[in-house]
């Protein structure tokens, strides 16, 4: 499971509720932690010489500096991009869109991303590949 909400925090509208880790990237995190790694979200710190692994507490100041490096890492393949209007919220909208196309329901998207059933309804229901596919269904057959 992941816990997105620390214990002593109170509940907001952000929901933050905990959801199953993927087989995939569970695997992906113990080879990690074999490796050393710590926190799911840490950064790499280099003090004399000696490179140590901290957790990462200030999330915008982390992801304007991953925004950085993946533009630097992209210029030196000669690739141009703009991450500016990135934020980790489009990496949600981008989760779910694909969560929906590849068969999740509308209930186990809302669940798992935290979000309401109506948002994800009425937000990214379009990507799922039932929608409305009981009306073109009904529409399609012979009275």
């Amino acid at each position: 499971m992941l816990y997105r909400k620390p214990i002593s925090k109170v509940e907001t509208n952000k929901r933050q509720r905990p959801a199953r880790i993927p087989p995939r990237y569970l695997a992906q995190l113990r080879r990690q932690a074999k490796n050393g790694r710590k926190y799911v979200v840490e950064r790499q710190i280099e003090r004399n010489g000696t490179i140590s692994r901290e957790m990462v507490r200030d999330v915008k100041k982390s992801w304007d500096r991953a925004r950085r490096l993946a533009k630097s890492m992209a210029e030196a393949k000669g690739i141009r991009i703009d991450l500016s209007d990135v934020t980790p919220h489009t990496l949600k909208h981008t989760a779910i869109t694909w969560a929906l196309q590849r068969g999740a329901t509308t209930w186990d998207a809302a669940g798992y991303f935290s979000t309401s059933v109506q948002t994800i309804e009425r937000t990214y229901g379009h990507h799922s590949p039932q929608h409305q596919a009981s009306a073109v269904d009904a529409m399609n057959r012979r009275g």
